[in-house]
């Protein structure tokens, strides 16, 4: 294995066999991870096209320019929707799952290409947009082996918490010594700062920039600008837009490129870079005289806000939006968001359902008055499948199915049947989750059939109905409909584990392992998927791989239960008892109410005849789990080895009315216990 460098200084360069510049101000969200794309792309797509064709959601993700070459890529309705029909956004995590996309397509290239290893340069890390320094991090830690190796160069150690992880943990760190000065004038040292985007940290050239005259700077920047115009999309997120916002026209054209921008990133899920653009466009727009722009603008902001969990930083600018302007739609919007944030967005201390009612009423009201059809019938409909997510959480799961069928009702009966077929397909997908919470999975099932008819290639949809054929007994139809996702999407860790489950539950306990061995390898700090995982490689026998993933586990989470538990329990399956017994031990001093290391503690007190300490722990675990039959079998057990009959009959009869009880089981126990009781009197 190669190990990956991390060189740092003002300056520094980096080598590789692909070296890219990472710098936001050169392209925006995936500077960097796009460009090496632009060029490996033509040549995978030349020789391995399927590979291409797997992950072309990523590649287009991150290198738009490449549709060109490859194709659009499987579309959406989401894809597809105009902007004025736009009514879904992406989750945050989108762009993890991208950014492992990638890298599997990346790791995939150089093993394809024989290379041993290939070495990616990226340079100015610090300087790039999150999605770079996402991609850097998760790379980093997932090509610890393999043909992929790491160069990775900043100016400074100041980069998001997971890459700076991932580089001290994976990445050797050297001082790289600076490149030398160029000899030139004051006017060759700007002319070569703003001809290269600037980006140059070279001393020279950031005085030339600073102390010239800004008649000069403005018409440079403009010149680059028409260079740069008409060239790659993304420039319009980077380059681009920067000189546009320094040239002679900040208030119009470089207002506009921000809207373009801001748009773009909105509708990619590139929440991090919207909080870097709409703070700059909001400079340049004058409120009052592009009031439209200005408060798109803002509210592009506010949901990137909420997206990322700071949604309580977003109120006051609708407060502000609220107090400046009296246009109905901007108090359509705010009221709405607003909703969303007490209902969804804001930490559960700051949620008020009611509050977020009171503002969709207002939403209603003003939809209500729309004088244009079209935009009242949409907007009424979309306002009320806001409120039908307030009822649900309020407990009104019938009074939430009323405003979405009304819904579906009124935009079939007043807009036209092409119009607003994205949030067709939403109500369809939302009505689907009230009936499931209500127990019709069979009319779910329908909704799910009829949205996956018009929106094929959407993935969630396939998860959702996979979870419906499961209520309805229908595993294999399940795996198929997560089959089917698994190809429409970027690496979706929660597909993997809900189907782990499902073949576990099906007795394939090797498909579970390696669903579950992938989302841990996605996220190592998946707990749940680990916790399962250790579970199934006991039970199968792979022991020396279960305690990799205890170790690993416990290094991410090092005060976890239930990882202490399971090393107690691979203790045991090596005949350490004294190491499982403080296993168990400090499992309970960390969580006292964990029932499953209670009853392993009670199992290893009775295997050494502590009889009475394993009823006091299975005891304990009744307690807090009294619906359980197996803890009431596992008393009985101990108390019919102890000779205390009479109890072990109480403790098998109560487990024989609880649901999952082992009958059979239970009463040959009882009738063993009910002749002992014989054979004494």
């Amino acid at each position: 294995m190669s190990e990956h460098l991390w060189r740092i200084g003002p300056r520094a360069e980096a080598f590789g066999d692909e070296e890219v510049d990472c710098h936001r101000r050169l392209r925006g969200p995936y500077t960097g991870v796009g460009t090496l794309l632009r060029r490996l792309v033509p040549d995978a797509h030349g020789r391995w096209p399927d590979l291409v064709a797997r992950h072309a959601l990523e590649i287009l993700s991150a290198a738009p320019e490449l549709s060109g070459l490859i194709g659009a890529g499987p579309q959406t309705l989401t894809s597809l929707a105009i902007p004025s029909e736009r009514t879904r956004i992406y989750p945050a995590n989108r762009t993890r799952r991208l950014a492992h996309g990638i890298f599997e397509f990346l790791r995939s290239y150089a093993e394809l290409a024989g290379h041993d290893p290939l070495t990616l340069a990226f340079t100015n890390l610090d300087e790039a947009d999150h999605t770079d320094q996402e991609f850097a991090a998760i790379a980093l830690r997932r090509a610890r082996s393999g043909p992929l190796r790491f160069v990775i160069t900043t100016r400074t150690r100041n980069v998001v918490d997971e890459l700076s992880a991932s580089l001290h943990q994976y990445a050797r760190q050297t001082t790289a010594p600076p490149r030398p000065d160029d000899a030139c004038t004051d006017e060759e040292a700007l002319r070569a700062f703003i001809g290269a985007d600037c980006v140059s940290d070279d001393p020279r050239q950031l005085t030339a920039y600073a102390t010239a005259d800004p008649a000069v700077v403005a018409r440079l920047h403009d010149e680059r600008a028409a260079e740069l115009t008409g060239g790659d999309s993304s420039l319009g997120l980077g380059a681009l837009l920067h000189h546009l916002e320094h040239g002679s026209d900040p208030a119009q054209a470089g207002s506009t490129a921000m809207l373009d921008a801001a748009n773009h990133c909105f509708d990619m899920g590139f929440y991090h870079a919207l909080l870097d653009i709409v703070p700059r466009g909001r400079a340049i727009t004058d409120p009052f005289e592009e009031q439209e722009r200005h408060w798109l603008l803002t509210t592009k902001m506010t949901t990137a806000l909420a997206s990322l969990d700071r949604s309580l930083e977003s109120l006051p600018y609708y407060d502000e939006l609220r107090e400046r302007y009296t246009i109905p739609m901007v108090h359509l919007f705010c009221s709405y968001a607003m909703a969303m944030l007490y209902t969804r967005h804001h930490p559960p201390e700051h949620k008020d359902h009611h509050q977020a009612k009171v503002l969709l009423n207002n939403a209603v009201a003003i939809a209500s008055l729309l004088p244009d059809l079209e935009q009242r019938t949409f907007q009424t409909v979309f306002q009320n499948n806001g409120k039908a997510l307030v009822e649900m959480h309020l407990g009104n799961l019938p009074g939430s199915l009323d405003l979405v069928n009304e819904g579906v009702r009124r935009l079939d009966a007043e807009l036209d049947p092409d119009k607003h077929q994205l949030h067709r397909s939403v109500l369809l997908n939302n009505r689907a989750k009230v009936l499931v919470a209500l127990g019709r999975v069979e009319e779910a099932l329908a909704d799910l059939d009829a949205v996956i008819e018009v929106d094929p290639n959407y993935p969630d949809y396939y998860f959702d109905r996979a979870d419906v054929w499961r209520k309805l007994g229908e595993p294999a139809r399940a795996l198929a409909d997560y089959a089917t996702a698994t190809t429409l999407t970027a690496p979706f860790l929660e597909l993997h584990y809900n189907r782990a489950d499902l073949l576990a539950e099906l007795g394939d306990l090797e498909g579970a392992v390696t669903d579950l061995s992938y989302v841990v390898e996605l996220e190592p700090d998946q707990l749940d998927a680990r916790i399962n995982l250790i579970s199934l490689l006991i039970e199968a026998g792979a022991l020396d791989t279960a305690r990799a993933h205890v170790d690993e586990g416990l290094r991410v989470h090092p005060q976890d239960a239930r990882l202490l538990h399971a090393s107690g329990l691979l203790a045991v399956e090596n005949d350490d008892l004294d190491l499982a017994a403080r296993e168990f031990d400090h499992a309970l001093r960390v969580d006292a109410g964990l029932v499953a290391a209670r009853a392993s503690r009670a199992a290893l007190a009775h295997s050494r005849g502590d009889q009475d300490a394993a009823v006091e722990d299975l005891t304990a675990a009744i307690e807090l789990d009294s619906a359980n039959p197996d803890l009431f079998y596992n008393r009985g057990f101990v108390l019919q080895a102890a000779g205390r009959y009479r109890e072990a009959i109480d403790d098998y009869t109560r487990a024989l009315v609880l649901p999952g009880a082992d009958e059979p089981e239970l009463l040959q126990r009882r009738g063993m216990c009910e002749a002992e009781l014989v054979d004494h009197r």
